[in-house]
């Protein structure tokens, strides 16, 4: 498994840092941690996918990524500059069965003194979610709901394809789909049956499969 926040770093100091990681096995709907939780140790995802959802001040729950294998998750642990104040920002839930490999913070902090290049997985880390929050605030400032919709479908549909099985299955709800794209359920419904009408997607229950992933990146732009 390739992660790309470890593409920083010499093979060496990658093989000790995964040799330190303790791998680790959710089943579906499991909470790999919640949200206000102590916060020390990192998630690189090696099987399943994990949903990211933050509790709004009017207590409704929001979900703001959906993420696979090769992602990282919880990396703000071994970000915050004191320890004792790293408390997790948001819940991460096993959407099916999930593997990844825990690597503890202090453990971490012992590789970057022996190797300070280990400081790039940081600094790659930040990099990874500074673009993802600047894309997404330029597509909810510039881009009208249904291409929101859409290009999270995209997105999704390139998470959950294996490269074998077709059409590619979106196990997702339009509930949560309309979450990650920032919007409502009726508008996130509309958008998609305007693409099932013209034979892009099929809708089913608690899913989405992607019968044609080139249109759909295509109507997405």
């Amino acid at each position: 498994m390739e992660w790309s926040a470890l593409s920083m770093i010499a093979d060496k100091e990658r093989r000790e840092l995964l040799a330190v990681a303790r791998r680790r096995k959710f089943r579906r709907n499991e909470v790999l941690f919640h949200e206000g939780d102590p916060a020390n140790s990192l998630h690189l995802i090696e099987s399943g996918h994990v949903s990211v959802r933050v509790t709004t001040g009017a207590g409704d729950s929001v979900t703001l990524a959906v993420l696979g294998p090769g992602e990282t998750v919880g990396e703000l642990a071994l970000l915050e500059a004191d320890p004792s104040k790293a408390v997790r920002s948001a819940t991460v839930t096993a959407l099916e069965g999930c593997e990844t490999l825990s690597l503890q913070r202090d453990r971490f902090d012992a590789l970057r003194q022996q190797y300070p290049r280990v400081d790039r997985v940081l600094a790659e880390l930040l990099a990874n979610e500074v673009r993802r929050l600047n894309g997404r605030l330029l597509e909810f400032l510039y881009l009208p709901a249904d291409k929101r919709v859409l290009r999270r479908l995209a997105t999704l549909a390139r998470a959950y394809d294996d490269g074998v099985t077709r059409p590619v299955a979106v196990p997702l709800t339009q509930e949560v789909i309309a979450s990650l794209a920032g919007t409502s359920r009726p508008t996130t419904n509309q958008a998609l049956r305007a693409v099932e009408e013209a034979g892009i997607i099929a809708i089913g229950r608690s899913k989405i499969e992607i019968l044609n992933p080139a249109a759909l990146v295509r109507k997405a732009r």
